[in-house]
């Protein structure tokens, strides 16, 4: 299913892909860096192309992350997921309340499940994080995580011959 859609965003150009790829929820850069990889994409052009995707919607979450968030616990086929999400962020908020703007970048920077920039700006909008500093933080984190996978997805080797 994520081939054929992806070879359908292809057909819009891979830089559009990657860029459309960065923006969807729990895959982000995450996803999007290793796709680009794979098609044989530039680091130069893949790496800000995946940060520009991954920070789009951000500032939109900081400013209506919890509202939206409390919605679509409302809303009837989401309301298990969305509210075990809510209750997961939750859970992790401690991680980023004890160093603030650090912990923030770091919980972003972190390629595992369940962190990134939407479960970032998530974590900063319930904390009441103040909004640049938040989307400062966000966007440091999103640019580590962007070469993390670019070392994971050439080799640490191969990224450092692409420059």
């Amino acid at each position: 299913m994520f081939a054929d859609l992806f070879q359908w965003l292809l057909g819009a150009g891979r830089e559009l892909a990657v860029v459309i790829i960065s923006m969807v929820p729990l895959v982000e850069l995450r996803g999007a860096v290793p796709l680009g990889a794979a098609i044989g994409m530039p680091a130069t052009t893949l790496v800000p192309l995946a940060i520009l995707g991954n920070m789009i919607p951000i500032p939109f979450l900081l400013f209506f992350g919890e509202k939206a968030l409390d919605w679509v616990c409302t809303l009837r086929p989401f309301t298990k997921f969305a509210t075990a999400y809510k209750n997961k962020l939750l859970a992790k908020t401690d991680q980023v309340t004890k160093y603030a703007r650090i912990g923030l970048l770091l919980f972003v920077a972190i390629p595992v499940p369940g962190t990134g920039a939407w479960s970032g700006a998530l974590i900063a909008t319930i904390l009441k994080m103040p909004k640049v500093k938040a989307l400062m933080s966000i966007l440091g984190g999103v640019i580590i995580a962007g070469f993390i996978m670019l070392a994971a997805s050439n080799g640490v080797l191969g990224v450092v011959s692409m420059f």
